[in-house]
C-alpha cells in the first residue's frame, strides 16, 4: 500500500494543483504547531503522502485563516482551540506550486476531547517530543520545529 501511495503521490499532487490553477488565483494553506503542556508537538500521517506532518490544509473560498485552521484541527486531530492561536509566519511553498503559501500558527491553548479516529485521510497521529520526532517526519516539519523551538532563522520557504 505504501509503495503504491508513493508511486501515485506526484501524479495526485499535479492533478490537484492543475485543478487549483484554474479554480484559484493562488493557493493558501494553514498549518498548526500544536504544543501540549509537556512541550510535545502534535503530528499526523496522511494516507496519500509519506511522512509525518503538522496538521492543516487548504483555506477554502470564503473562509478566513482562523476558520480554516479551526476546521482542519477538528477534522484531523479532534483538537478544539481555546484562545486565538499565534500567527508565526507565512511561507512560500514552491515545492508544491509557484502559487502556494502556507500560514503557520502556534497553538498552545487547546483541548482534545478523545483521540481522533483514523479515517480515509489521517491514518496515524500523536504527540512527539521535539527531540524525538518520528524518523520519517517531513523536511518542512523538522524545519518548522527548528525555527519555533530551536531558534533557527525563519525561512521564507516552506
Amino acid at each position: 500500500m505504501q509503495r503504491l501511495r508513493r508511486k501515485f503521490e506526484p501524479l495526485i499532487r499535479r492533478v490537484m494543483h492543475f485543478y487549483w490553477r484554474f479554480s484559484r488565483g493562488a493557493t493558501l494553506g494553514v498549518r498548526a504547531m500544536v504544543i501540549d503542556g509537556a512541550g510535545r508537538i502534535f503530528l499526523i500521517k496522511h494516507s496519500y503522502v509519506d511522512g509525518w506532518h503538522l496538521p492543516g490544509g487548504g483555506v477554502e473560498t470564503g473562509e478566513t485563516l482562523l476558520e480554516a485552521l479551526t476546521r482542519e484541527l477538528a477534522e484531523e486531530g479532534n483538537i478544539l482551540l481555546g484562545s486565538a492561536p499565534q500567527l508565526y509566519a507565512v511561507y512560500f511553498n514552491k515545492r508544491t506550486s509557484r502559487r502556494d503559501h502556507v500560514a503557520l500558527f502556534i497553538v498552545r491553548d487547546f483541548r482534545q476531547d478523545g483521540h481522533p479516529q483514523p479515517n480515509q485521510e489521517i491514518i496515524a497521529h500523536g504527540f512527539f517530543a521535539p527531540d524525538a520526532l518520528p524518523e520519517d517526519a517531513s523536511r518542512a516539519t523538522r524545519a518548522r520545529v527548528a525555527e519555533v523551538l530551536g531558534g533557527a532563522v525563519i525561512s521564507e520557504l516552506w
